[in-house]
């Protein structure tokens, strides 16, 4: 049954209450997502531009193609802001925050929605749509409808929404001399001239066909060194980065011993394994080894061999680290936390190339390229002479300084999206990214753990995202004291006010001071709330940031226990 429904929709508190303005940090949110507010001109002057350059069929497609990418955001926000709404109620979220967004008036005059049955209709009435207002005012009157945009946001809104392939088509225009707007969706496969209308959301204009052959032409030329990508998330494309690969690069020409300097979790062994597989000793063995994970008394055997009974319980001998790495690279990972006598037999390999086992007495000619690394100041452990300086001086031939993360701010996307890529296909999840509220927070923390940290918040942000969605603020920062700037929030008469977590940092203290029962603030709380909502236990749920049956059953224990 079709209803009849002109105007009626759910109050629009819960959408505005979504709105954040923060000036501090130059951001709209509207819950995760990044919004703008943009002049209606200048959006006229890039339409106009488009027009005259791609002419108008290629430009309607391209505008029609981004309003339906801003309609398929705005859906996947739908159900997360009345989740104890009706079907409709949560579809009817699309054309409030087409109002709310400033992009049209919106009259809803006949509504069907079943999605579990596929039926699918809708007839809206548009006034003040802000692309009718600039298309006249830049071209005069249309022959044919010019809201284009709004009605790409109507189609992706009710495809992602329904989980079908639905299209709106503008039936009348304002910009055509005609008193207001009129669209009609309805799904695909039920328009006469489907074909045609399917053709404006296909990619399809000269740019698009000179995009997908650079991209060809990158992806052929990144084939031939495919054996160069392994997954070990070396990207970046800072200043601090790009130096420190650059000096990688250049490091691959000769055998030289190479030393990584940089904070704990910056990556540096995926530096030194990044090194040998671009040298020429990538087809011989990698052998990694962390000094400070092996007691004093073991390194050595550990590094350079044992023969049979050299010490109790060596009941045969083995090869150490050196000799298993012959021909190819060793990373000696902090080296700073190696023993004097340990430095002393690494300095012999290092210029002789030649060792001893522990307990032996025959010489072992070894090829192995060191590359070692710490976070510790080497020089300050020579001056209190804990590390030997002929050692330093040997192993600082080539030092490379690795950047800390919060010295590569533009790179922490990149990073994040490589780790989502792993960790979605090690736990079996369809992710489809981060928003962009919680990337912003991203790029603001300081990351004391660098890149190890980045990894383990990205994991934890995975696992606790629901499949299909993306991965929030709260789900990375779950056991995180985040600090965030103070934002604006817009109040039911359309006023700005202020939403700073510092308040509620006032409020703890205030509590504790003034030794009150927690459950007391509890009930004094939740009755207010209803009492400012008139009774309406949705819209109290609202105000407290909790869901109506969360309501009801708090409020059920109180009247219980009094």
């Amino acid at each position: 049954m079709v209803d009849k429904i002109r105007q009626s929709y759910p109050p629009s508190d819960d959408l505005k209450e979504r709105i954040r303005f923060s000036p501090d940090t130059g951001h709209i949110w509207l819950g995760e997502q990044r919004m703008l507010l943009l002049h209606s001109e200048a959006l006229g002057s890039m339409r106009r531009e488009l027009i005259e350059t791609l002419g108008v069929d290629r430009a309607k497609g391209i505008i029609m193609r981004t309003g339906y990418k801003a309609g398929v955001e705005d859906a996947k926000l739908a159900r997360k802001l009345r989740p104890n709404a009706s079907e409709k109620d949560q579809f009817l979220v699309g054309p409030q925050l087409h109002q709310l967004e400033g992009i049209v008036r919106v009259t809803t005059t006949q509504f069907e929605l079943d999605i579990q049955a596929k039926k699918f209709y809708m007839e809206l009435g548009w006034e003040n749509s802000y692309e009718s207002e600039v298309h006249q005012k830049a071209f005069g009157l249309s022959e044919d409808p010019v809201c284009w945009m709004e009605v790409g946001y109507a189609s992706g809104y009710s495809s992602e929404f329904t989980g079908q392939a639905i299209l709106f088509v503008e039936q009348a225009c304002r910009a055509c001399g005609h008193d207001h707007c009129i669209i009609v969706g309805k799904p695909l496969d039920e328009w006469d001239n489907a074909e045609e209308l399917k053709q404006y959301y296909e990619a399809n204009s000269i740019v698009d066909e000179f995009l997908d052959l650079r991209d060809e032409v990158v992806s052929l030329r990144s084939s031939l060194d495919e054996h160069d990508k392994q997954d070990d998330h070396i990207v970046g494309e800072s200043a601090p980065f790009k130096e420190a690969i650059g000096l990688l690069e250049k490091a691959v020409q000769g055998p030289v011993t190479v030393l990584l300097l940089g904070e704990t979790g910056v990556g540096k062994e995926l530096f030194a394994r990044a090194l040998h597989r671009k040298s020429s000793r990538a087809d011989k063995p990698f052998i990694a080894m962390n000094c400070a994970a092996i007691p004093d008394d073991l390194l050595e055997a550990e590094l350079f061999g044992v023969e049979k009974g050299a010490y109790t319980g060596a009941h045969q001998s083995r090869e150490g680290r050196f000799e298993r790495a012959n021909g190819g690279t060793l990373f000696l990972d902090e080296i700073g936390d190696m023993s004097y006598s340990a430095q002393a037999k690494l300095l012999r390999v290092l210029q002789e190339g030649e060792l001893e086992r522990v307990g032996g007495s025959k010489v072992i000619s070894v090829d192995v390229r060191v590359v070692a690394a710490t976070h510790a100041d080497l020089l300050a452990k020579v001056e209190k002479d804990h590390f030997r300086r002929d050692l330093f001086y040997r192993l600082n031939v080539y030092p490379i300084v690795v950047p800390p993360l919060r010295d590569r701010q533009c790179d922490i996307a990149l990073l994040a999206d490589s780790f989502i890529a792993k960790y979605k296909a090690k736990y079996h999840k369809d992710i489809k990214g981060i928003t962009h509220h919680a990337m912003v927070q991203l790029e603001a923390y300081q990351w004391p753990g660098n890149i190890r940290e980045l990894e383990n918040v990205i994991e934890r942000g995975v696992l606790l995202c629901d499949n299909g969605g993306k991965v929030e603020l709260k789900h990375l920062f779950a056991m995180m004291n985040i600090e965030q700037a103070p934002e604006l929030s817009v109040d039911n008469s359309g006023q700005l006010k202020t939403v700073s977590k510092g308040v509620y940092n006032q409020f703890v203290e205030m509590f504790f001071d003034a030794q009150n029962n927690l459950f007391e603030i509890e009930e004094t709380i939740l009755k207010e709330a209803v009492k400012r909502s008139e009774g309406n236990l949705s819209k109290a749920a609202r105000a407290l940031g909790m869901t109506r049956p969360q309501l009801a059953y708090r409020l059920g224990k109180i009247d219980e226990e009094s």
